[in-house]
């Protein structure tokens, strides 16, 4: 079926033109509630964003949407993609969404979706939205219209989520770490974590304006954090992309370790604390030839899939494998999260 709206990872294009626009996010919001409206109990939606300017914009048209369909809006502010999947659950949700175009420049956005289980929906849940969106919306009576609220703990929660990822007797005391939150979503959330684990943080990129997301910082514009970890004399540099999906590393000589080798390594570990399930990771055919004979080396397997982090998650759920990824930074650790977590994963010992 050629999808008009859906994509590879949501809805995804340039501001105020093609699908992207105010009346196409209202009736996103119609439509997906509408599909997700199932039972008698008060149905409620959990909506987050990144820092793009167009966020609020996007924002309120999916809120428009919702409440006109007769559905709870929770909104959270700027929160990584991984918080609002996990808030989805956490609050018993019917659906969670995610405004962002993840490593794209600011004048594009984007509308992810997830489930009440906090996983991204399903092709046959896509198409059926996309059929909604073909149709007139059910517009509810007065009465039963939805109401919004704005919460304020959503950040102090996910960042106690991502400390109970690695147990309460973990600390980063003597570290100094370098945190590039590429002007985006993570931009107050991980370096109060992992400062808050007890390292020294060297935040940059956290000085969001609503123009400058992704722009010279952050996981595909690595120049920047390369210099300060040498500059710094620090011990390690994270860098995450718009929505912290996704995780880059630097070492303390200024070298890039890229997903492959951060696979490679969370795998390792877990597979020698008898915590790898699986007997492998799944990654994407475009990682590289060395991770595959690595891992045969210590006698784990590589499962390969499509591109994609859908892609990669349906094989980790499936063949019962709890670490995946790609080379690209996306890391799925499915202990902890339902979708890439680039704090979680930096978090990693």
């Amino acid at each position: 079926m050629t999808r008009k709206f859906f994509g590879t990872d949501g809805i995804r294009g340039r501001t105020n033109s093609g699908v992207m626009t105010a009346a196409t996010a209202m009736r996103v919001g119609q439509a997906a509630g509408t599909h997700f409206l199932r039972g008698d109990h008060r149905h409620r939606v959990v909506i987050g964003k990144d820092t793009r300017l167009s966020g609020y914009m996007m924002e309120s048209a999916l809120v428009a949407g919702f409440t006109s369909v007769g559905m709870d809006v929770v909104m959270t502010g700027p929160l990584p993609t991984p918080a609002i999947a996990m808030l989805t659950r956490e609050m018993r949700a019917d659906l969670g969404v995610m405004i962002s175009a993840s490593h794209n420049p600011f004048e594009d956005n984007g509308i992810k979706l997830f489930g009440p289980d906090g996983f991204k929906l399903s092709d046959e849940a896509e198409a059926s939205i996309e059929a909604l969106l073909e149709e007139q919306p059910q517009l509810v009576e007065p009465g039963h219209i939805g109401r919004a609220r704005r919460i304020e703990d959503a950040r102090g929660r996910y960042m106690h989520a991502v400390k109970q990822s690695i147990g309460s007797d973990v600390r980063f005391d003597g570290l100094k770490v370098v945190v590039d939150c590429a002007n985006g979503a993570a931009y107050e959330v991980t370096p109060g974590a992992i400062w808050e684990l007890g390292a020294e943080v060297i935040a940059m990129g956290v000085e969001p304006n609503g123009t400058n997301i992704n722009d010279g910082v952050g996981s595909t514009s690595l120049d920047a954090i390369k210099a300060r970890v040498v500059a710094e004399g620090a011990d390690i540099g994270i860098a995450l992309d718009g929505d912290a999906d996704r995780l880059i590393v630097i070492d303390e000589k200024g070298e890039t370790v890229d997903g492959d080798q951060i696979m490679a390594a969370i795998a390792t570990r877990l597979h020698e604390r008898g915590k790898l399930t699986g007997g492998g990771v799944v990654a994407t055919v475009m990682s590289n030839l060395g991770l595959e004979r690595y891992l045969a080396g210590i006698g784990l397997t590589l499962e390969r899939t499509q591109v994609g982090d859908r892609h990669v998650l349906e094989r980790m759920r499936s063949g019962g494998f709890n670490v995946g990824g790609e080379q690209s930074g996306h890391m799925i650790l499915f202990d902890h999260a339902t979708t890439g977590d680039g704090t979680v994963a930096a978090s990693r010992r």
